[in-house]
């Protein structure tokens, strides 16, 4: 949840898969990319200390929102692989459900009882994910300055002017202040307080502030 669908389109641009980054076809995240567990040991050594590393990063309850609001929203797969299990697991009495009437709360119940390493990459903690204190990265981008900071690394790598970093789609719904607002203030506090200790590497290595869940803040 961090244009990783896009920065995929890019990569495929410049291998030569892709034609443009603004194809519009579902994005296939398995074929026609390299990834560091398809190679041998010494070939990523090679890549880890010479090849340019770079991660972009989010506000992490932003994040976790974004992937609520399009995994339990949108995506049949996601609704069926976990968010029936969500439901039966944390609603009483709950009926048969397609798993894609999900709650944020029952979603945050669900983050709390998970172990990091077993998690979804879209709700993985990006410190476990990325592992920024094990791979010495270039460069961290962030999703609050994703062109500019998209501008950089293509720049940096030697890009053709011709491969640029796709506009964001029309149909996309970002998540807003006022949107994060609302789902917070409408979450239980204690949820939202084991949340953040959940994600509080995320927090304090990218230097995101913690939220204002305050019942004052909320009235607003």
């Amino acid at each position: 949840k961090v244009a990783c669908s896009n920065w995929k389109r890019v990569l495929k641009v410049l291998h030569g898969a892709l034609d443009s980054v603004d194809v519009r076809t579902k994005m296939d995240h398995k074929s026609d990319l390299v990834f560091l567990a398809d190679m041998e040991p010494h070939e990523i050594s090679y890549r880890l200390d010479n090849y340019f590393k770079f991660i972009f990063v989010r506000d992490p309850l932003e994040r976790l929102l974004s992937a609520y609001r399009n995994k339990f929203g949108e995506i049949e797969e996601y609704q069926r692989r976990y968010g029936v299990e969500i439901v039966r697991r944390y609603r009483p009495g709950a009926g048969s459900s397609a798993g894609d009437d999900v709650t944020f709360p029952e979603f945050v119940r669900y983050l709390l009882d998970e172990d990091v390493e077993r998690m979804n990459e879209h709700w993985m903690p990006i410190y476990n994910l990325c592992q920024p204190c094990a791979v010495r990265y270039d460069f961290i981008g962030s999703y609050e300055r994703l062109s500019d900071d998209a501008n950089y690394v293509l720049e940096r790598v030697g890009s053709p002017p011709s491969v640029r970093f796709p506009e964001r789609q029309a149909w996309y719904k970002p998540v807003t202040a006022e949107v994060l607002h609302y789902y917070l203030c409408n979450t239980p506090r204690r949820l939202l307080k084991d949340l953040i200790v959940k994600y509080i590497l995320d927090f304090s290595l990218f230097a995101y502030p913690l939220p204002n869940v305050t019942s004052e803040f909320c009235r607003q």
